[in-house]
């Protein structure tokens, strides 16, 4: 699927909607024995929206309802200071000590979000597991981390960049390489 002359649509509304659901399922397989431990926290933008999907997916499709909520990430960042930033807002519902607590995120890129959001989980307690799911993997990891769950594996260069764009945030559903495969 081609968008323009140096940009290519790489999942539409349909298979990220497939990719939420079967990562929706593959969340319930593992966690199922300790369901009442499993708390989903997206990190916004974009892993907020999409952590509220899976959840609706986890009740349609398995009966079963995950407490969700935002985890802020901005003040963790390592590249804090370099630009300015608004922070956005943190809401965890109750305790996260002894939860097993599944991340929520668009992209997974270099890994240094995905570092910046273990620290500003610890902020708030100590989870009995930290499990990371994300939409889109698209390799060059600078930090040793690994999902759990991945909608779908992008081969990319360095050079290029993955754009998830949700509705809920601008207004269509889609997933677009910009630059270079």
């Amino acid at each position: 699927m081609v968008s323009d002359n140096n940009s290519s649509v790489l999942m539409d509304a349909v298979a990220i909607e497939r990719s939420l659901v079967r990562i929706a399922h593959e969340i319930h397989e593992k966690n199922r024995e300790q369901w009442a431990d499993v708390l989903l926290l997206g990190i916004p933008a974009r892993g907020d929206v999409l952590a509220k999907r899976i959840t609706e997916f986890l009740n349609r499709d398995h009966g079963v309802k995950a407490p969700l909520g935002v985890l802020d990430i901005t003040l963790h960042r390592d590249d804090v200071g370099t630009k300015p930033v608004l922070p956005k807002t943190t809401d965890i519902p109750g305790s996260i000590d002894g939860k097993i607590v599944i991340l929520v995120d668009d992209v997974l890129f270099t890994g240094r979000s995905v570092r910046a959001a273990m620290d500003a989980l610890v902020d708030y307690g100590r989870p009995q597991a930290i499990q990371l799911a994300v939409l889109v993997d698209r390799g060059h990891r600078e930090l040793p981390i690994k999902p759990d769950y991945v909608g779908k594996n992008i081969p990319t260069t360095t050079g290029s960049n993955v754009k998830v764009e949700i509705t809920e945030v601008d207004g269509r559903d889609q997933v677009v390489l910009e630059g270079p495969l």
